[in-house]
């Protein structure tokens, strides 16, 4: 439920079991899946996801990997599987006449070294900034070996660079279906982990790790495409090149973003992020050049045209994130919402006024507005299913409590002096 992989390994001789669908794990031991009476799921090995795993190295073998659907234990889907979520909406989608959804990532993180007992710190692996070469870029080498080591396991790489903080990075790769891309992402966020540590450094994905810097978003660009392959977000007459399909989608998205929020920023620190004055969006609007727009249109046309939707952070779980973006997105053309203009100008240079004139809202500002807007979504709800949409809403309220209970460095250093 909150985006980590899990892991049943087991030796090849028990790969004909496993292939019949009879490896067994315990659901109420993992977060957001079943009381204890139920406990019994099954693993569905899904064929097409059989890759080696190039970065394992063992004497005289290779460790290769499924990634599984859960049923329970009376063989029928397991309608919490954050994966088997997404399926459904894609089949819901695939209702209304839309053949794939076509999502690629952008994920950021940091580069941590690690301290004598092999804890990360929080010193960054250089001080290089946005496209720097080495050696004011230290880490190119744990970049180039990341994207060599996803080229051996068939993934299409794009470019890979350093980004704007120092130790902060960024390698993408090829979109694909948001199924296909999910499982992208979840393998990506492995790999990038275990190359990192293999030169010596913590590869964390968290959403602002660091006070005062530019935070780590995973910037998701999107589009619908039909069973011919034709893009149907372009539109060679409309003046900005966008179909009706896409304004409507675009409008959707808007018009539930604050709704989506606990999926696509699940933790107290991805709100941290999203604040003016480190490029990453705060306000729900768009438009076909503005970076301070929640949702950008890349200058690309034809085939590549697409929506980019950059308040999306790493933290979190692809599947959900994915479906609340569809949903909202579809929702928008099946109720044939009235498209929203898009703003030319630079939202952090504004005034509350100006904002307000606009008809320009905040992304939610914290865990708890978050939690709350999501509660009130039918959508969400419809699009998350009763199961996961109730225990995420627990998690989540639960976390918040923690949070809020905690005493800060910053409290101690403003208050404890003078009050």
């Amino acid at each position: 439920m909150l985006g980590i992989v899990k892991n049943v390994e087991i030796p090849v001789s028990n790969l004909a079991k496993a292939l019949a669908n009879e490896v067994m794990f315990d659901g109420s031991s993992i977060q957001g899946f079943v009381r204890i009476d139920e406990a019994d799921m099954y693993l569905y090995p899904d064929l097409a996801t059989w890759l080696i795993l190039e970065w394992e190295e063992i004497p005289n073998g290779k460790v290769a990997r499924l990634i599984c659907d859960v049923y329970t234990s009376n063989h029928v889907p397991f309608e919490g599987d954050p994966r088997y979520i997404l399926k459904r909406n894609l089949e819901e989608m695939k209702k209304l006449g839309f053949d794939k959804f076509n999502v690629g990532v952008e994920p950021e993180f940091f580069l941590f070294k690690l301290d004598e007992n092999g804890k990360p710190t929080q010193e960054f692996s250089d001080l290089g900034g946005y496209f720097d070469l080495s050696p004011t870029d230290g880490s190119e080498d744990v970049r180039r070996d990341i994207v060599l080591e996803m080229e051996k396991m068939g993934f299409e790489m794009e470019v890979s660079h350093h980004e704007v903080a120092y130790g902060q990075h960024e390698v993408n790769f090829r979109f694909d279906n948001a199924l296909e891309a999910s499982d992208n992402i979840q393998t990506f966020k492995i790999l990038v982990k275990n190359v990192a540590r293999r030169h010596g450094y913590h590869a964390t994905f968290m959403p602002k790790p660091v006070e005062g810097i530019n935070g780590s978003g995973m910037h998701t660009n999107c589009s619908l495409m039909d069973a011919d392959g034709n893009n149907l977000f372009y539109d060679p007459k409309d003046e900005a090149q966008l179909s009706l399909v896409a304004r409507k989608f675009i409008s959707g998205v808007m018009k539930h973003a604050r709704e989506f929020g606990l999926v696509t920023n699940p933790t107290v620190n991805s709100y941290k992020r999203l604040v003016p004055g480190f490029e990453a969006p705060c306000y729900i609007a768009w438009s076909d050049a503005n970076r301070s727009t929640m949702i950008r249109i890349p200058a690309a046309r034809g085939a590549a045209t697409r929506i980019e939707v950059r308040s999306v952070d790493p933290s979190a779980n692809p599947y959900l994130a994915m479906s609340g973006i569809l949903a909202a997105g579809l929702d928008g053309i099946k109720s044939d919402i009235k498209t929203v203009n898009p703003i030319k100008k630079n939202l952090f240079r504004m005034s509350l006024l100006e904002l307000k004139r606009h008809g320009i809202i905040n992304l939610p500002e914290n865990l708890k507005e978050a939690i709350e807007e999501f509660s009130n979504s039918s959508l969400m709800k419809e699009t998350i299913g009763d199961i996961l949409y109730d225990k995420l809403i627990e998690a989540k309220t639960s976390e918040w409590t923690a949070y809020k209970m905690r005493v800060t460095p910053y409290e101690l250093e403003t208050y404890l002096p003078i009050i």
